[in-house]
């Protein structure tokens, strides 16, 4: 599948979704591009919510992580995650882990944290969609 572009008006756009509509949107992107994107330098980055817990960023494509690339994450480059890894390795992983998903974080720091079983169930449900 080639890559697609997001384009600076559907960034502005998506970005000033609320964070019920940029998740949904991120399940819809990823189950259509069959990626996702996080921040890699010789690592993965992580965040943590307003409780102090740790997190993981995904964001729904490489642009949206570009953004977020500044601060602490400085020295971070965008990295795709292919959404079969992502399903069946990394979201499992960090559920046993402990770790929250930060979905879609936007350069503020807005994100939504939802409950790794609910992204398995929504991107799980879209993607039937597209067989």
């Amino acid at each position: 599948m080639s890559p697609r572009t997001v384009s600076t008006k559907e960034i502005q756009s998506t970005l000033r979704l609320p964070g019920p509509d940029r998740y949904n949107y991120f399940i819809k992107y990823i189950a259509d591009t069959e990626e996702a994107w996080g921040l890699w330098d010789d690592g993965w980055a992580m965040g943590k919510d307003d409780y102090d817990r740790p997190t993981f960023p995904i964001w729904p494509a490489r642009e949206y992580a570009a953004l977020c690339a500044d601060g602490p994450w400085s020295n971070y480059e965008p990295t795709g995650i292919p959404v079969q890894e992502l399903i069946h390795e990394l979201l499992p992983m960090l559920d046993e882990d402990g770790i929250q998903p930060s979905i879609f974080r936007t350069p503020e720091g807005d994100a939504v944290i939802p409950t790794v079983p609910q992204i398995l169930t929504d991107l799980t449900n879209e993607m039937s969609r597209y067989e």
